[in-house]
Protein backbone atom coordinates (compact mmCIF):
# COMPACT_ATOMS: atom_id res chain seq x y z
CA UNK A 1 0.00 0.00 0.00
CA UNK A 2 0.95 3.52 -0.99
CA UNK A 3 -0.36 6.60 -0.22
CA UNK A 4 -0.65 10.37 -0.13
CA UNK A 5 -0.37 12.96 3.05
CA UNK A 6 -1.81 16.35 3.10
CA UNK A 7 -4.14 19.12 4.06
CA UNK A 8 -6.37 19.67 1.98
CA UNK A 9 -6.06 16.28 0.27
CA UNK A 10 -9.38 15.59 -1.52
CA UNK A 11 -8.12 17.15 -4.67
CA UNK A 12 -5.16 15.68 -5.04
CA UNK A 13 -4.93 13.88 -8.50
CA UNK A 14 -2.25 11.54 -7.35
CA UNK A 15 -4.05 8.68 -6.10
CA UNK A 16 -5.80 8.47 -9.90
CA UNK A 17 -2.28 8.74 -10.93
CA UNK A 18 -0.65 6.15 -8.55
CA UNK A 19 -3.27 3.65 -9.50
CA UNK A 20 -3.06 3.76 -13.39
CA UNK A 21 0.80 2.95 -12.78
CA UNK A 22 0.10 0.23 -10.36
CA UNK A 23 -2.39 -1.59 -13.12
CA UNK A 24 0.07 -0.67 -15.59
CA UNK A 25 2.54 -2.83 -13.88
CA UNK A 26 0.48 -5.02 -13.04
CA UNK A 27 1.55 -4.58 -9.38
CA UNK A 28 -1.12 -5.63 -6.54
CA UNK A 29 -1.03 -2.25 -4.93
CA UNK A 30 -3.60 0.11 -3.64
CA UNK A 31 -2.89 4.11 -3.12
CA UNK A 32 -4.99 5.93 -0.90
CA UNK A 33 -5.74 9.64 0.22
CA UNK A 34 -4.92 10.76 4.06
CA UNK A 35 -5.69 13.73 5.08
CA UNK A 36 -3.10 14.80 8.01
CA UNK A 37 -3.52 18.29 9.86
CA UNK A 38 -0.69 20.53 10.02
CA UNK A 39 1.54 19.86 12.72
CA UNK A 40 1.03 15.63 12.39
CA UNK A 41 3.67 14.46 9.85
CA UNK A 42 5.99 12.57 12.25
CA UNK A 43 2.55 11.20 13.71
CA UNK A 44 1.95 9.81 9.60
CA UNK A 45 5.48 8.41 9.61
CA UNK A 46 5.06 6.67 13.29
CA UNK A 47 2.06 5.18 11.37
CA UNK A 48 3.66 4.37 8.17
CA UNK A 49 6.14 2.18 10.66
CA UNK A 50 3.43 0.88 12.62
CA UNK A 51 1.50 -0.11 9.55
CA UNK A 52 4.03 -1.26 7.10
CA UNK A 53 2.80 1.61 4.87
CA UNK A 54 5.72 0.50 1.48
CA UNK A 55 5.71 4.38 0.29
CA UNK A 56 4.38 7.66 1.02
CA UNK A 57 3.58 10.87 -1.29
CA UNK A 58 3.80 14.19 0.43
CA UNK A 59 2.09 17.54 -0.54
CA UNK A 60 1.64 20.88 1.61
CA UNK A 61 1.67 21.60 4.11
CA UNK A 62 4.15 18.70 5.48
CA UNK A 63 7.20 18.89 3.11
CA UNK A 64 9.41 20.34 5.63
CA UNK A 65 7.92 18.66 8.43
CA UNK A 66 8.73 14.90 6.97
CA UNK A 67 12.14 16.52 5.80
CA UNK A 68 12.79 16.49 9.07
CA UNK A 69 10.78 13.19 10.41
CA UNK A 70 12.87 10.48 8.23
CA UNK A 71 16.14 8.93 8.97
CA UNK A 72 17.28 10.11 6.03
CA UNK A 73 17.21 12.28 3.18
CA UNK A 74 18.58 11.88 -1.06
CA UNK A 75 20.65 15.17 -2.11
CA UNK A 76 17.76 16.66 -3.61
CA UNK A 77 15.98 16.67 -0.23
CA UNK A 78 18.89 17.68 1.92
CA UNK A 79 19.98 20.74 -0.20
CA UNK A 80 15.61 21.80 -0.15
CA UNK A 81 15.22 20.68 2.74
CA UNK A 82 11.84 19.56 1.22
CA UNK A 83 10.75 15.70 0.83
CA UNK A 84 7.62 14.75 -1.49
CA UNK A 85 8.34 10.73 -1.51
CA UNK A 86 9.21 8.23 1.31
CA UNK A 87 10.22 4.44 1.17
CA UNK A 88 11.79 2.17 3.02
CA UNK A 89 15.77 1.21 2.85
CA UNK A 90 15.88 -1.68 5.11
CA UNK A 91 14.33 -0.43 8.33
CA UNK A 92 15.21 3.53 7.91
CA UNK A 93 12.24 5.61 5.88
CA UNK A 94 14.03 7.66 2.83
CA UNK A 95 13.05 11.12 1.82
CA UNK A 96 13.47 12.12 -1.67
CA UNK A 97 12.53 14.78 -3.84
CA UNK A 98 11.32 14.17 -7.14
CA UNK A 99 9.20 17.55 -8.31
CA UNK A 100 12.75 18.77 -9.42
CA UNK A 101 13.30 15.87 -11.33
CA UNK A 102 9.89 15.37 -12.90
CA UNK A 103 10.13 18.49 -14.36
CA UNK A 104 13.30 18.05 -16.22
CA UNK A 105 12.04 14.69 -17.32
CA UNK A 106 8.76 16.18 -18.51
CA UNK A 107 10.82 18.38 -20.72
CA UNK A 108 12.94 15.24 -21.87
CA UNK A 109 9.35 13.71 -23.10
CA UNK A 110 8.67 16.83 -25.13
CA UNK A 111 12.36 16.55 -26.51
CA UNK A 112 13.84 19.69 -24.30
CA UNK A 113 17.44 19.37 -23.19
CA UNK A 114 18.25 21.47 -20.53
CA UNK A 115 22.53 20.27 -20.55
CA UNK A 116 24.10 24.12 -21.49
CA UNK A 117 20.29 25.84 -21.38
CA UNK A 118 19.88 29.57 -20.01
CA UNK A 119 16.73 29.02 -18.24
CA UNK A 120 14.46 31.82 -16.69
CA UNK A 121 12.35 30.86 -13.58
CA UNK A 122 9.58 33.00 -12.80
CA UNK A 123 8.93 32.72 -8.91
CA UNK A 124 10.81 31.34 -6.04
CA UNK A 125 8.83 29.25 -3.88
CA UNK A 126 9.01 25.64 -2.98
CA UNK A 127 8.35 24.53 -6.87
CA UNK A 128 10.60 26.80 -8.13
CA UNK A 129 13.36 25.79 -5.65
CA UNK A 130 12.77 21.98 -6.88
CA UNK A 131 12.69 23.03 -10.61
CA UNK A 132 16.05 25.78 -9.87
CA UNK A 133 17.99 22.55 -7.95
CA UNK A 134 17.15 19.86 -10.98
CA UNK A 135 17.85 22.16 -13.40
CA UNK A 136 21.79 22.68 -12.17
CA UNK A 137 21.79 19.04 -11.80
CA UNK A 138 20.58 18.54 -15.51
CA UNK A 139 23.14 20.87 -17.04
CA UNK A 140 22.02 24.02 -17.60
CA UNK A 141 24.67 26.75 -17.12
CA UNK A 142 22.78 29.87 -16.66
CA UNK A 143 19.35 29.76 -14.01
CA UNK A 144 18.25 33.01 -14.25
CA UNK A 145 15.51 33.89 -10.56
CA UNK A 146 12.81 36.33 -11.21
CA UNK A 147 10.75 37.09 -8.03
CA UNK A 148 9.01 40.32 -6.51
CA UNK A 149 11.21 39.44 -3.08
CA UNK A 150 14.42 39.63 -3.13
CA UNK A 151 15.28 38.11 0.25
CA UNK A 152 13.59 34.36 -1.36
CA UNK A 153 14.61 35.77 -5.13
CA UNK A 154 18.34 35.59 -3.08
CA UNK A 155 17.59 32.71 -1.25
CA UNK A 156 16.38 30.08 -4.74
CA UNK A 157 19.66 31.42 -6.56
CA UNK A 158 22.17 30.33 -3.57
CA UNK A 159 20.96 26.94 -4.31
CA UNK A 160 23.51 26.35 -7.44
CA UNK A 161 26.44 28.42 -8.75
CA UNK A 162 24.85 28.50 -11.98
CA UNK A 163 21.63 30.41 -10.94
CA UNK A 164 21.26 34.08 -10.18
CA UNK A 165 19.06 36.98 -9.19
CA UNK A 166 17.84 38.83 -12.84
CA UNK A 167 14.74 41.20 -13.78
CA UNK A 168 11.80 40.89 -16.22
CA UNK A 169 13.95 41.38 -19.22
CA UNK A 170 15.68 38.79 -18.81
CA UNK A 171 13.06 36.43 -20.23
CA UNK A 172 14.24 37.11 -24.04
CA UNK A 173 17.30 35.75 -23.51
CA UNK A 174 16.63 32.29 -22.10
CA UNK A 175 16.41 29.52 -23.99
CA UNK A 176 13.68 28.34 -21.46
CA UNK A 177 11.49 29.81 -19.56
CA UNK A 178 9.10 28.28 -16.63
CA UNK A 179 6.35 29.70 -14.64
CA UNK A 180 7.06 28.37 -11.18
CA UNK A 181 4.41 30.59 -9.41
CA UNK A 182 0.46 30.28 -9.35
CA UNK A 183 0.04 32.69 -11.58
CA UNK A 184 -2.72 31.93 -13.89
CA UNK A 185 -4.30 29.06 -12.35
CA UNK A 186 -8.06 28.39 -12.54
CA UNK A 187 -10.05 31.07 -13.23
CA UNK A 188 -7.11 33.87 -12.60
CA UNK A 189 -6.26 34.97 -16.31
CA UNK A 190 -2.74 36.91 -15.05
CA UNK A 191 0.31 36.97 -16.90
CA UNK A 192 3.50 35.89 -15.34
CA UNK A 193 5.48 37.93 -17.55
CA UNK A 194 4.24 39.80 -20.61
CA UNK A 195 4.40 37.93 -23.34
CA UNK A 196 6.23 40.31 -26.30
CA UNK A 197 9.22 39.59 -24.24
CA UNK A 198 9.16 35.95 -25.95
CA UNK A 199 10.88 35.43 -29.42
CA UNK A 200 9.94 32.23 -31.82
CA UNK A 201 11.89 28.62 -30.89
CA UNK A 202 12.18 29.72 -27.19
CA UNK A 203 10.76 26.92 -24.88
CA UNK A 204 7.84 28.46 -22.07
CA UNK A 205 7.02 25.90 -19.26
CA UNK A 206 3.96 26.32 -16.95
CA UNK A 207 4.21 24.59 -13.57
CA UNK A 208 0.55 24.75 -13.64
CA UNK A 209 -2.10 22.13 -15.20
CA UNK A 210 -5.11 23.81 -14.10
CA UNK A 211 -6.40 24.93 -16.91
CA UNK A 212 -3.53 22.77 -18.75
CA UNK A 213 -3.21 25.65 -21.25
CA UNK A 214 -3.07 29.08 -19.72
CA UNK A 215 -3.42 32.02 -21.18
CA UNK A 216 0.37 32.72 -20.76
CA UNK A 217 1.05 29.13 -22.81
CA UNK A 218 -1.51 30.05 -25.33
CA UNK A 219 0.34 33.79 -26.13
CA UNK A 220 3.67 31.89 -25.98
CA UNK A 221 2.22 29.65 -28.95
CA UNK A 222 1.62 32.48 -30.97
CA UNK A 223 4.83 33.72 -30.67
CA UNK A 224 6.16 30.66 -32.27
CA UNK A 225 7.32 29.35 -28.83
CA UNK A 226 7.01 25.66 -28.11
CA UNK A 227 5.43 25.19 -24.91
CA UNK A 228 5.38 22.19 -22.28
CA UNK A 229 2.18 22.13 -19.81
CA UNK A 230 2.61 21.28 -15.84
CA UNK A 231 0.86 18.26 -16.27
CA UNK A 232 4.13 16.55 -17.22
CA UNK A 233 5.76 17.42 -14.24
CA UNK A 234 2.92 16.18 -11.95
CA UNK A 235 3.52 12.73 -13.98
CA UNK A 236 6.93 12.42 -14.21
CA UNK A 237 7.37 13.21 -10.70
CA UNK A 238 5.01 10.55 -9.78
CA UNK A 239 6.74 7.61 -12.57
CA UNK A 240 9.92 8.45 -10.68
CA UNK A 241 8.09 8.00 -6.81
CA UNK A 242 6.97 4.83 -8.66
CA UNK A 243 10.87 3.66 -9.58
CA UNK A 244 11.56 4.54 -5.72
CA UNK A 245 9.02 2.44 -4.40
CA UNK A 246 8.80 -0.69 -6.86
CA UNK A 247 12.57 -0.58 -8.16
CA UNK A 248 14.82 0.55 -11.57
CA UNK A 249 13.47 -2.29 -13.33
CA UNK A 250 9.65 -1.53 -12.66
CA UNK A 251 7.85 -0.97 -16.06
CA UNK A 252 6.37 2.87 -15.74
CA UNK A 253 3.54 3.78 -17.86
CA UNK A 254 3.41 7.48 -18.23
CA UNK A 255 1.03 7.38 -21.14
CA UNK A 256 -1.59 5.68 -18.40
CA UNK A 257 -1.00 7.83 -16.01
CA UNK A 258 -1.49 11.29 -18.03
CA UNK A 259 -4.65 9.71 -19.17
CA UNK A 260 -6.06 9.06 -15.67
CA UNK A 261 -4.72 12.22 -14.94
CA UNK A 262 -7.00 13.90 -17.78
CA UNK A 263 -9.62 11.93 -16.77
CA UNK A 264 -10.01 13.15 -13.34
CA UNK A 265 -9.31 16.68 -14.32
CA UNK A 266 -12.34 16.29 -16.88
Amino acid sequence: MAAVIGSPVAHSLSPAIHRAAFEAAGVDWTYAALDVAPGMASDALAAMRTLGISGLSVTMPHKEAVADAVDRLDPAARSLHSVNTVSWDGDQLVGSSTDGAGFVASLADADVSVDDAKIAIIGAGGAARSVIDALARAGASDITVLNRTADKTEAAAALTPVASPGIISDVTRADIVVNATSVGMGDDGSLPCDPDLFRAGQVVADLIYHPLETRWMAAASRQGCQTVDGLGMLVHQAALQQKIWLGDDAVIDTAAMRAAAMRSLS
